[in-house]
């Protein structure tokens, strides 16, 4: 009984209110999580599932995974895919956050009207780029078609590089909304102060802009580069519903390559060690920001 009040004494009260969140992190994440790496460690498909039999290969699926061209392709195109999205979503949701700072009629609902494509699933934008870029009812193509700029149909999404220029531009228009409102964000916490001084002593826009606001942003960028990083490099339903990883696996992507290894290739361990490695990255990608915030905090 002493004990029990103990547990519930005010300076834990934080604990207990934690703990059911925790307790369904630990089911729900962490269980997955780990019962996904041992799986990988095993020999596990369609042949031996019913039998029962899963015998422990050790890295054996992994060292077949990196002789594996289609997983070497997947990687690749999911660094550029992750890296390209982010430059063009960073740059554009950054111009158009700074536009937005100003103050004109209209500024706030047109910056709600644009926040739009962020809230629709992604599924919903899938689909709706995917009749965007169609070949013959694609209203792309009947554009580039009524400009005299093209002659024949483009096939957009069954051609290895216009599949994924399709897949970029989806991302990118589901990304700006995200970075634009982070940055806003930011924008806010600079005090105006800043700028009257700098203007008193003849810094012009382009000056304050380098001198005050880019240092000044540099905690926001980070986050948003690192949580679009994030965000992007995991991508599944957007690639999924588009090109399913084709033409001829030229779209996949290390969590469609995943998908196709357990689910439609039956190769339940091999796609777990591709899992597992997609979870390496981001945990180094994440572990290596809260190492370089928590330094920028202590100085």
């Amino acid at each position: 009984m002493g004990k029990m009040k103990k547990l519930f004494r005010y300076e834990n009260i934080g604990i207990l209110f934690v703990f059911p969140a925790f307790l369904y992190m630990l089911i729900f994440v962490g269980y997955p999580i780990i019962r996904n790496i041992i799986l990988s460690f095993q020999d596990v498909n369609a042949g031996n599932l019913v039998k029962g039999t899963k015998n422990f290969i050790l890295f054996d699926n992994y060292m077949e995974l990196f002789s594996d061209n289609v997983f070497r392709s997947s990687l690749s195109n999911t660094l550029r895919y992750t890296v390209l999205c982010l430059v063009f979503q960073f740059i554009i949701g950054f111009a158009l956050a700074l536009f937005f700072n100003r103050k004109f009629t209209l500024a706030k609902p047109i910056r709600g009207i644009l926040l739009v494509p962020w809230m629709i699933p992604v599924t919903v934008t899938a689909l709706m780029f995917k009749l965007l870029f169609a070949t013959d009812i694609g209203v792309i193509n009947y554009l580039l078609r009524s400009l005299h700029l093209i002659d024949t149909n483009v096939e957009w999404l069954t051609t290895p590089g216009t599949a994924m220029f399709a897949l970029i531009c989806a991302n990118v228009w589901i990304g700006i909304p995200f970075n634009m409102i982070l940055i806003s964000t930011g924008l806010t916490t600079i005090p105006g102060e800043l700028y009257e001084s700098a203007s008193i002593d003849g810094a012009n826009k382009v000056q304050t802009f380098f001198r005050i606001t880019l240092p000044l942003l540099k905690p926001t960028v980070e986050s948003v580069l690192v949580l679009g990083f994030i965000y992007t490099f995991k991508v599944y339903d957007l690639v999924y519903v588009m090109t399913s990883g084709g033409p001829v696996n030229s779209t996949h992507m290390l969590s469609t390559y995943s998908y196709k290894l357990s689910f439609e290739m039956f190769k339940y361990s091999k796609g777990s060690a591709v899992a597992n490695v997609l979870l390496l990255i981001l945990l180094v990608v994440g572990m290596s920001y809260i190492k370089i915030t928590t330094e920028g905090e202590e100085k």
